[in-house]
């Protein structure tokens, strides 16, 4: 049985982050290369209070925002996905796509991310691993569950929430 919890929502103008990507689809398609201004929310839950607060405001934006800088700017590219082939040519990487269309973009512009597809669903769940590990590696804290939401565009976006086991 679940008893009381408390949470913390947190959204600044500042969570965001512009950046280019395309699909691969199941059957070996991708949507053309383009890119989305995301802006991203968070909501932190715990079962209780320490200090009359959940987690201190001033201690998650500034991890949020490092997660979205990160992602800035940057063509994020699905390092797991098993239809792409993806290796380094001097200070580029090459990306192959099952349609025969062929990427050299250079290393600094790319972000290969150990996720399957660069969805919103799939950022979404990227952004949240790299929160709670930088929350518990700075305050050794977990939430018990840790929901991000990652907006495309406006009125369209996606939600991933990681639930602690008990």
């Amino acid at each position: 049985m679940l008893g009381p919890s408390f949470s913390i929502k947190v959204y600044k103008q500042y969570f965001n982050f512009a950046s280019s990507h395309f699909m691969i689809f199941e059957n070996g398609t991708r949507e053309p290369l383009h890119g989305h201004n995301y802006r991203v929310q968070i909501k932190g839950e715990a079962p209780e209070l320490a200090g009359d607060m959940v987690f201190d405001f001033l201690d998650i934006k500034p991890i949020v925002r490092e997660v979205c800088d990160s992602l800035d700017h940057k063509l994020l590219v699905p390092k797991e996905n098993k239809q792409l082939k993806i290796y380094s040519e001097k200070k580029n990487y090459v990306i192959e796509t099952p349609d025969e269309s062929y990427f050299s973009i250079p290393m600094s512009d790319t972000l290969l991310l150990p996720i399957l597809n660069t969805s919103a669903e799939r950022l979404a769940m990227y952004i949240s691993e790299e929160i709670r590990k930088k929350v518990l590696a700075k305050f050794k804290y977990s939430f018990i569950s840790l929901e991000v939401e990652v907006e495309e565009t406006p009125g369209q976006s996606a939600v991933f929430l990681h639930r602690e086991k008990l």
